[in-house]
């Protein structure tokens, strides 16, 4: 806005499903998604004269988080969607201290908390009918996980990497019992090599033109690229080229 005063972004918060069903109903020009519209949304969106458009805009990495004084360091996919699936329910299970799991999660009109409850919980499977399970304290921010994690040192967290905070303690990952385990950060979203990482989407209704068209290229190029790394998240790979 500073470099084009002629335009006004106003940003508005309450999750990736809020975005979307505001694309649907025409009340927005981009909503910001950190998951993919489903096949119904579209259908929906269609309905009402809107075809969505998906834009690639950066990459994220989910990060586990625990409080510092939690001596548990790593974890497996496996051992993670035991514990939110409600089977793992004291950290000596898996390590730790002998004291109960708090489990943190996002609203579920988060995009975050789709993509964990399909990715990490349901490890991807398309016939899997796990779910959170009901002891999981759901939070209606970042902030909300940030703080309960800082605070209680029986809770884990999970969120993006750009939410993550020098008072949080991050677990490094493995999708097998035989590792590697790996911390999340830029490098490994972008080598791949974090197994619980995920594309960040803008979607248009319709094909974006003029001031829209003009943001979506600004962001997508050299500067709001640099961005999205000062924000702790990952940039895309013809910006890093």
């Amino acid at each position: 806005m500073t470099a084009n005063p002629q335009v006004r972004i106003s940003v508005t918060g309450g999750g990736s499903g809020t975005g979307i069903a505001s694309l649907i109903n025409g009340t927005i020009q981009i909503a910001n998604a950190s998951r993919e519209m489903s096949a119904e949304e579209i259908a929906e969106a269609k309905k009402n004269g809107i075809t969505p458009v998906r834009f690639t805009v950066a990459l994220d990495a989910i990060a586990v988080v625990v409080n510092r004084n939690n001596p548990v360091s790593s974890l497996t996919l496996q051992q993670i969607s035991d514990m939110y699936a409600g089977k793992t329910g004291r950290w000596s299970d898996i390590g730790g201290e002998d004291r109960p799991v708090v489990l943190l999660s996002r609203e579920s009109n988060s995009g975050t908390y789709v993509y964990f409850l399909e990715q990490v919980i349901r490890r991807g499977g398309a016939k899997s009918k796990l779910l959170f399970s009901p002891a999981t304290l759901l939070m209606p921010s970042s902030e909300g996980i940030s703080n309960e994690v800082t605070q209680n040192p029986n809770a884990v967290g999970y969120d993006g990497l750009g939410y993550v905070t020098p008072e949080q303690k991050v677990i490094a990952v493995a999708r097998t019992a035989a590792g590697p385990w790996v911390l999340p950060s830029a490098a490994t979203v972008f080598d791949a090599s974090y197994p619980v990482s995920r594309p960040l989407y803008m979607y248009t209704a319709g094909e974006p033109s003029g001031e829209v068209k003009r943001y979506l290229d600004w962001i997508r190029g050299p500067a709001g690229q640099a961005l999205v790394t000062t924000l702790g998240f990952v940039p895309l790979a013809e910006a890093r080229q």
